[in-house]
């Protein structure tokens, strides 16, 4: 009895090892297999820029509520070499469990209230088949010391290992039956962890890439050119396996310079076309993008981002792209950049950001990074109801017959112009990437300069008086305010909920998911009306903030900044909150 009463129902748990150890699908498996169960998952990866070898990791968050970050804390770590336990032993918890082969690793230090549990992983994947599966036999070790039912695991290992026959099929249910009895067999005690079957719901699990991808094609993507680049290659594999099926013409070509120009000369006659890069391939699109700024092309840019300048650090995570998306390409031209928080918001990003960039026929920017890209997390099914293809000024054929003249850059007082495809009758105009007057031809006259230029920028203001405002959690009349954008979101909102009730009643938090333009009066009403602030940003000098200050005059001192290619995890949030 008192063993229930003080089980907590989360868990954190990492499986570590080299690279072709089959971490990440180990990981896949168990976050599957709660999710069976019921719970809410998300997952985090962590993995070098290596061809092959190096130390990867994958944790699995666990929880009866609803997870979107992971903590420094593991409860279990399954060790596949003796690298893992030196790394991570300070990550565990009290009462925490280490499940690690012996056939490999020996002379394991103690630790004061950590339980070691050795199992033959070699041994017993050879016994199965194969020493690959080690993976699969700790899979099924975890398990047991969770006291969790097998139906659901033999489940997960069918769908997972189908496509491969029915031998490796057999073999790995095999792997997971051999770990379950014999940690069953060795470890009998009650783990702190208690997790038993609740309600199925009807979530998924996927990560923010392939979620902005699918809501991107549930409303009317037809075009896709994309060159690999980590963290963003998910969204090109993504819709390559499926563009021949649901109709997207798909180009991987040679490098970022043609992808970009392939999606514009696509937009240009009519295509709804998207890309995804990160900051390195982005720069080299930059100079299409005053192109497509000029030339007042839809397009939308994906960028996920990651450290930097130059290739940082490839595999690991960063918010340090904004202010180069705010300023990319010379000149000033309009941009709406927006910041999914998490995988729901990501989905619905994806499907908005093609109706915003043919509405107001501008470059539309979503800034993703690492972390949440390729951070799998349960979601409740995707709905395409409400999603609605809008095409903005885009003319038909009828209404082109009725005009006297078609001018595509006509000065209008919402700053756009009506568009017509290359080929509509009575609809032609010159795309010219010189500065140019209403029919499209180039002038250096000063004051049609001037005109052109204030006609695109009222784009912005347009779209700035029906934009969605920024989001309130927590107590709105709260004078503590927490400020974050993007993937900060959820270690905030994890860490907010853990908080106590008293604590909870003094903070709100602002998330911006449309960063450019800024909701500056919105902004500016929540910040002057809080007596303490808190900017929690990934990079290292609050470019955020920078904006904030730009905008309002509000310099916010007060900032939790993080930029050594980690996420936060919700013990530094939460030590962060507790000293407002």
């Amino acid at each position: 009895m008192y063993y229930f009463m003080q089980a907590k129902q989360n868990l954190s748990w990492k499986i570590g090892g080299e690279a072709g150890f089959g971490i990440k699908s180990a990981g896949m498996m168990l976050a599957k297999i709660f999710m069976k169960t019921g719970y809410e998952t998300f997952d985090y990866t962590e993995y070098p820029s290596l061809i092959r070898g190096g130390h990867n990791t994958y944790q699995v968050m666990v929880d009866d509520l609803e997870v979107n970050s992971v903590t420094k804390g593991v409860d279990i770590l399954v060790a596949l070499n003796k690298e893992t336990i030196d790394l991570h032993r300070a990550e565990l918890t009290v009462g925490s469990m280490v499940i690690y082969d012996k056939d490999k690793i020996s002379n394991i230090r103690a630790i004061e209230g950590i339980n070691f549990l050795p199992l033959g992983l070699t041994t017993l994947a050879k016994q199965a088949g194969s020493e690959l599966m080690r993976n699969v036999v700790a899979l099924g070790a975890t398990l047991a010391v969770l006291e969790q039912p097998r139906n659901f695991a033999d489940q997960v290992v069918r769908e997972t290992f189908g496509p491969k026959g029915r031998e490796v099929t057999k073999n790995n249910l095999q792997a997971l039956l051999l770990g379950y009895q014999e940690a069953k067999k060795v470890y009998q005690e009650k783990f702190k962890c208690f997790l038993p079957p609740k309600q199925k719901n009807n979530n998924i699990l996927i990560a923010a890439n392939e979620a902005l991808a699918l809501g991107a094609v549930a409303n009317g993507l037809n075009f896709y050119a994309g060159y690999p680049m980590t963290p963003s290659s998910s969204i090109l594999q993504y819709i390559a396996g499926i563009a021949e099926k649901v109709g997207i013409v798909f180009k991987h070509a040679e490098d970022e310079i043609s992808v970009i120009n392939m999606c514009l000369g696509a937009a240009h006659v009519g295509a709804r076309a998207m890309t995804a890069t990160s900051g390195g391939g982005f720069a080299l699109m930059t100079e299409a993008l005053g192109l497509a700024g000029i030339t007042e092309t839809p397009l939308v840019i994906v960028d996920s981002q990651r450290p930097g300048p130059a290739t940082g650090l490839p595999t690991w995570t960063e918010q340090g792209d904004l202010q180069f998306m705010l300023h990319a390409a010379p000149g000033d031209f309009p941009r709406i950049i927006m910041a999914p928080g998490d995988t729901s918001e990501a989905f619905c990003m994806g499907a908005e950001a093609l109706n915003l960039a043919e509405i107001y026929q501008t470059p539309v920017i979503i800034l993703l990074d690492k972390f949440l890209s390729e951070g799998l997390s349960t979601v409740p099914e995707f709905s395409t109801q409400g999603l609605k293809i809008k095409r903005g000024k885009l003319l038909s054929q009828e209404q082109l017959n009725k005009l006297s003249k078609f001018e595509r850059y006509k000065l209008t007082a919402d700053g756009i112009s009506a568009r017509a495809l290359p080929g509509m009758k009575n609809g032609l105009f010159i795309a010219n990437s010189d500065e140019h007057d209403s029919g499209g031809y180039s002038s250096e006259s000063a004051q049609n300069r001037q005109q052109q230029v204030d006609k695109r920028a009222a784009k912005l203001q347009s779209f700035a008086k029906v934009m969605p405002e920024p989001i309130i959690y927590g107590n709105p009349k709260a004078k503590k305010t927490v400020v974050v954008w993007g993937s900060t979101k959820g270690p905030v909102l994890d860490a907010y909920l853990l908080l106590s009730k008293k604590q909870q009643s003094n903070i709100k938090i602002l998330q911006l998911q449309y960063v450019w333009p800024l909701a500056t009066n919105f902004v500016s009403n929540v910040l002057c009306h809080s007596k303490q602030i808190l900017l929690i940003e990934n990079n290292s000098n609050a470019q955020l903030g920078q904006l904030i200050a730009q905008e309002t005059g509000i310099i916010i001192k007060n900032k939790l900044l993080k930029y050594d290619g980690r996420p936060f995890f919700r013990e530094e949030i939460i030590k962060a909150l507790s000293k407002l």
